[in-house]
């Protein structure tokens, strides 16, 4: 509609009869002819449609207008009875409530319509059915809004302090990470990176998002996963654990959603999708300790520091990965203080799943392995069985998994089940997808010539 007669009264209808120049001004005695009791042969004045606001939407009319003014007798000519006064005062409030429709306009016309055909009595009524219809508003499920709702109550803020007096300077040095319920019991699965520092004489807690906080404890950590389970001290009634989706159906496309707390903004929730799938990490935490690896799910939902041991979940609200990791212009992967490239990866659930139990039935991990020491600097040709592994001990293990396959020294592994692979950190993330006990096919090259063979994985536990 255009705004060029904004703030002006709208004008009469150009078919309407033209009304003659007023009549000479009657005799004293005569009664105005504005006044109520004016005769009946007096003309009717000419009232003009109520003004409409710029932008608002009027019932009626083509063109936006409301519809044209009844037609006004010329000057002299009989006029109709004048109505009934109740009829006069039910158009007169039709009027008046037509005018604040169109200021209101939208859904206040249609309500405002709806309480004229009431009466007065009921035109307050219009407020309370909007307020009504508001607070009846519920979002439907499957949308990040209903997904997130659901899993917010099941996700923690972890605060980690490291030991110290706790006083002053020496107070032990705090990290935040996040974490989700496991079980009813109270276990919390998250990173090992995000509780190593009080892992050992150290403090933990758990924030929920209703601003509740607990004190936790470590049972089991998982340096080389980089998965650890927490246990509330004294768990609430009523935990929800998260439902744990299947990482293994995951497909790229799919949508996340990642809840944690970046740079400690507990309960912050973003989206994205998986970008790809067994994408191999090693990552560390910047503390010099050793590296964990992992077939991640990558995903350009933001990622960052205090997001790690949040949940990634799918469209449904299932945990599909555990935040992790992000790659940082210039540092590689890690946890360090960088912020978000879209490029963050999550270690598959069903792996996690597998030490989280593993943890809270022993407290200590168990890595299925080929016996072989790799090359973990090399990359693009394979991994490459090291002339020796560590403190010049042999790097085939044996009568180990891969001696018993009859791989050597200087053998280059290109192959690992159905995966390639391209180097000795791709390697090992493709070994601990699996378990103690299954048997993978291996593809090598040896002197120029490409083998297979089977190997049957064995197992280590703890992390030293």
């Amino acid at each position: 509609m255009s705004t060029d007669n904004e703030g002006n009264a709208v004008p009469a209808d150009p078919n309407a009869p033209s009304v003659p120049p007023a009549p000479p001004t009657p005799p004293a005695s005569a009664p105005p002819a504005t006044e109520a009791s004016e005769p009946a042969t007096a003309p009717l004045p000419v009232t003009p449609p109520a003004e409409v606001p710029a932008g608002a939407a009027a019932p009626g009319g083509a063109g936006g207008w409301p519809p044209p003014p009844p037609s006004v007798p010329s000057w002299g000519e009989p006029v109709p009875p004048a109505p009934a006064a109740p009829r006069k005062r039910t158009g007169g409030l039709v009027a008046a409530v037509l005018v604040a429709a169109l200021v209101a306009g939208g859904v206040g016309g249609g309500i405002g319509y709806w309480a004229a055909e009431r009466g007065d009595d009921e035109v307050s009524s219009t407020t309370v059915s909007a307020g009504d219809s508001q607070a009846a508003f519920k979002r439907d499920p499957g949308t990040v809004a209903a997904v997130a709702g659901k899993a917010l109550p099941s996700v923690v803020t972890i605060q980690a302090k490291s030991g110290g007096s706790g006083t002053g300077d020496s107070e032990g040095e705090g990290g935040t990470g996040t974490g989700f319920v496991y079980d009813k019991e109270g276990h919390i699965v998250t990173n090992n990176h995000v509780v190593a520092s009080a892992a050992d004489g150290g403090t933990l807690s758990a924030t929920f998002s209703n601003g509740k906080t607990y004190d936790a404890e470590v049972v089991g950590r998982a340096e080389g996963y980089d998965v650890a389970v927490l246990k509330l001290k004294k768990a609430p009634d009523g935990l929800a654990p998260l439902p744990l989706g299947d990482s293994d159906k995951v497909a790229v496309g799919d949508s996340t959603i990642a809840i944690g707390a970046p740079f400690g903004l507990s309960n912050t929730v973003t989206t994205g999708i998986i970008s790809a799938k067994n994408r191999p990490v090693a990552s560390g935490d910047g503390s010099g300790g050793s590296n964990s690896y992992m077939s991640a799910l990558q995903t350009d939902a933001s990622i960052n520091p205090g997001n790690s041991g949040g949940p990634l979940l799918n469209a449904s609200g299932a945990v599909i990965g555990i935040n992790s990791a992000i790659q940082s212009t210039g540092n590689g992967f890690g946890q360090t203080q960088a912020g978000s490239i879209g490029l963050g990866f999550a270690i598959p659930v069903n792996q996690a799943k597998n030490v989280a139990e593993q943890l809270i039935k022993t407290g200590k991990p168990v890595y299925p392995v080929i016996g072989a020491t790799v090359n973990m600097t090399d990359k693009g040709e394979g991994a490459t069985i090291a002339d020796e592994g560590a403190g010049g001990t042999p790097s085939v293990v044996a009568d180990g998994p891969a001696a018993k396959a009859g791989l050597k020294a200087g053998d280059v592994i290109t192959g690992f089940g159905d995966r390639q692979i391209d180097s000795g950190p791709t390697l090992i993330s493709e070994i601990w997808t699996h378990q103690p006990g299954d048997s993978v096919e291996i593809t090598y090259e040896r002197d120029g010539r490409t083998a297979t063979t089977t190997v049957t994985l064995g197992e280590r536990t703890g992390d030293n």
